[in-house]
C-alpha cells in the first residue's frame, strides 16, 4: 500500500514503532544475555518514546495532512512480518532486533525525505540516527 499522505505515514510510523515495542517486550522476557536483556530494554524504553512522539506529531500537525501528496513511499519496504517461537534464542531475538532497527532506519530516513513540514522532517532524521547508533550497538553484542 502507498504512503501517498501525511496522514498515512505518521500512522504507519506509529505503526511501525508499535510492532517494534511488542516485539521488545516478548524479547527482554526471554533473552537470557545479559548485556542483550539491557540493550532490549533501552531500545524498549526508547520505543515507547518514539510512539509518544508520533502520536504527538500528528495531533500537532493534522492540519498539515491534508496538503500536497507523497509519492515513493510504500508500506511493504518497511514492514517486519516476524514471529517468536517459544524456543527463540538469543541469537534469534538479536537477529529480530537487528531487522527492526534496519527497517526503522530505511523508514525513517527515506520518510524524511518526503514529509512536506521540515520539523517533522527533522523528528524523523533524528529518529533515523538514533537507530543508526542501535544498529552499531546491537552489532557489537557477541553472543557464543
Amino acid at each position: 500500500m502507498a504512503l501517498s499522505t501525511f496522514g498515512a505515514i505518521m500512522g504507519f510510523a506509529s505503526e511501525i514503532v508499535g510492532s517494534a515495542m511488542d516485539h521488545y517486550q516478548v524479547a527482554v522476557e526471554k533473552a537470557k544475555d545479559p548485556v542483550l536483556k539491557d540493550t532490549l530494554k533501552a531500545l524498549l524504553e526508547e520505543e515507547r518514546k518514539n510512539y509518544v512522539l508520533m502520536e504527538q506529531t500528528r495531533r500537532e500537525n493534522v492540519t498539515e495532512m491534508i496538503l500536497e501528496p507523497i509519492t515513493g513511499l510504500h508500506q511493504e519496504d518497511y514492514e517486519i512480518d516476524l514471529k517468536f517461537s517459544d524456543h527463540a534464542n538469543d541469537a534469534d531475538l538479536l537477529k529480530m532486533a537487528l531487522a527492526h532497527e534496519e527497517k526503522e532506519k530505511k523508514f525513517f530516513n527515506d520518510s524524511s525525505a518526503k514529509v512536506p513540514l521540515p520539523e517533522v522532517a527533522r523528528i524523523f532524521r533524528r529518529i533515523a540516527q538514533r537507530k543508526e547508533k542501535n544498529l552499531s550497538k546491537l552489532k557489537s553484542i557477541g553472543l557464543n
